[in-house]
């Protein structure tokens, strides 16, 4: 599937941003004929409205797109491009994108609309097709809109067809891709390299657990991105009900993010050492499956008491995260699914972030502004910290009272990330649970386009 603009056409229809304060003024430009039916047909400039303008040959002379005002783009984002993309067949073209970070959301959001999820049953195409608007970087909009379809993708695959093996095909497809370099550590041999969390919650599933590494570029500030990679969550022992295991093939969200993350910093061959982290596993049921009470130590010698075996995603990431600060990065980042606590606190649109570095937080939340990827920054609360520490070990994996469960999370990770001093911990839902604006139903990617955005500033700090 390609999201990508059309290549410019003699003739293509032209289309006319309107908002709702330009809407008469607009009309009054149009033949007589042309503002009479845009005003019979009740056009206002009102957010994703569409009007197609009749030309003398039957074909629209020109179609008017609603721009809405400022309050209504606030609360819904893409919804002028996405109505660009739900035009009737034909080429077309933007007359005049507004400047700034409207007219690249518009941009963006016609590409991220040409979204469709084909594995396994054909979907109506995106018909409309748009040439590159005047005032965007087109090629740079593509990159990120590619890398949004591949996280799309990897996380509405069912875990039938994408277990660790498959996560890891595609992580090696993707370096493939870039000329990125994979290495993979599998089943017992985690033992050997010391990352005996990963081992320990995958060891259950009839697919190995792993460590995926993919590294890439030889310049340039050093990043590394983490991803909990668990394939599928049942629970373990402490098995979900039903409800609460029929998204668990979005578990891997984090390492769907981050891949994509990694896609856009590839694709535009931006100068930096790339290093990507992702301990794949599927949390299953067995004979030989970790139990509650079990203490079990992680690779930096933390001792850890599981008081639920379906906080299983901070023990991989605390594996691989310790790994990554024993070559400490520039900048650290994870993504994870990781909490409910998360969710609860501020909604499903929403990458909730923790960071100490005020800098890192400051460029990010602006950046998340002007790409429409909403962020928000919640606290490493040390007073908090007592939480965590359940007595009998260093550390305890699910805190009893069910209080601050995505700060404690965000602590625990914390934990495995020294002497990195410039970290910051994404806890994301990573799924759409409705249809919106360039966001069908489904996987999705979060906070990954503000990171980019901010990226360049971060690393220059």
């Amino acid at each position: 599937m390609s999201l990508a603009f059309s290549a410019p056409v003699d003739g293509a229809i032209p289309i006319r941003l309107v908002a709702p304060e330009d809407c008469e003024e607009t009309l009054a430009t149009l033949p007589d004929a042309a503002a009479s039916w845009a005003r019979h047909h009740g056009f206002t400039g009102a957010l994703g409205q569409t009007c197609a303008l009749p030309g003398e040959s039957g074909k629209p002379m020109a179609v008017l797109v609603g721009r809405g005002g400022p309050s209504d783009r606030a609360r819904q984002r893409f919804a002028a491009g996405a109505a660009i993309a739900a035009l009737p067949e034909g080429d077309y073209r933007i007359e005049s994108l507004p400047d700034g970070t409207e007219g690249q959301e518009i941009a963006l959001g016609y590409l991220l609309s040409l979204y469709r999820f084909e594995k396994y049953r054909a979907q109506s195409p995106t018909l409309a097709r748009l040439s590159p608007p005047d005032g965007v970087d087109a090629a740079r909009l593509e990159r990120i809109a590619a890398a949004e379809a591949l996280t799309r993708d990897l996380v509405n695959t069912p875990a039938e067809d994408m277990g660790p093996n498959a996560l890891e095909a595609a992580v090696r497809a993707l370096a493939t891709e870039f000329g990125a370099e994979v290495t993979a550590t599998h089943g017992d041999s985690l033992l050997d390299a010391n990352l005996p969390l990963i081992h320990t919650v995958g060891r259950a599933s009839d697919e190995e657990p792993r460590l995926i590494e993919m590294t890439w570029g030889d310049t340039g500030p050093s990043v590394t991105l983490v991803g909990k990679g668990v394939c599928f969550d049942t629970g373990g022992l402490n098995l979900k009900l039903g409800a609460s295991m029929g998204l668990m093939k979005k578990d891997m969200g984090g390492a769907a993010n981050v891949m994509g993350l990694a896609r856009m910093i590839m694709s535009g061959a931006e100068k930096m050492r790339l290093r990507v982290l992702i301990p794949a596993v599927e949390n299953a049921v067995s004979g030989n499956a970790f139990r509650p009470g079990d203490i079990l130590t992680a690779r930096n010698g933390m001792t850890v008491e599981i008081n639920n075996t379906d906080a299983e995603g901070r023990l991989v990431l605390a594996d691989a995260l310790a790994l990554a600060a024993e070559t400490p990065p520039d900048l650290l980042i994870s993504m994870a699914t990781l909490t409910g606590a998360a969710r609860v606190a501020v909604g499903p649109d929403i990458a909730p972030f923790f960071t100490d570095d005020d800098g890192f937080a400051t460029a990010l939340t602006s950046a998340a502004h002007s790409v429409a990827d909403p962020v928000w920054r919640l606290p490493f609360h040390a007073p908090y910290e007592a939480m965590i520490e359940p007595g009998i070990a260093d550390l305890d994996n699910a805190p009893k009272g069910g209080m601050a469960g995505s700060i404690t999370a965000a602590l625990f990770l914390r934990r495995f990330t020294a002497p990195v001093t410039r970290y910051a911990h994404f806890d994301i839902y990573a799924w759409q649970p409705s249809p919106a604006p360039a966001r069908p139903k489904g996987g999705v990617g979060q906070g990954i386009r503000a990171i980019y955005e901010a990226l360049p500033e971060v690393l220059q700090q």
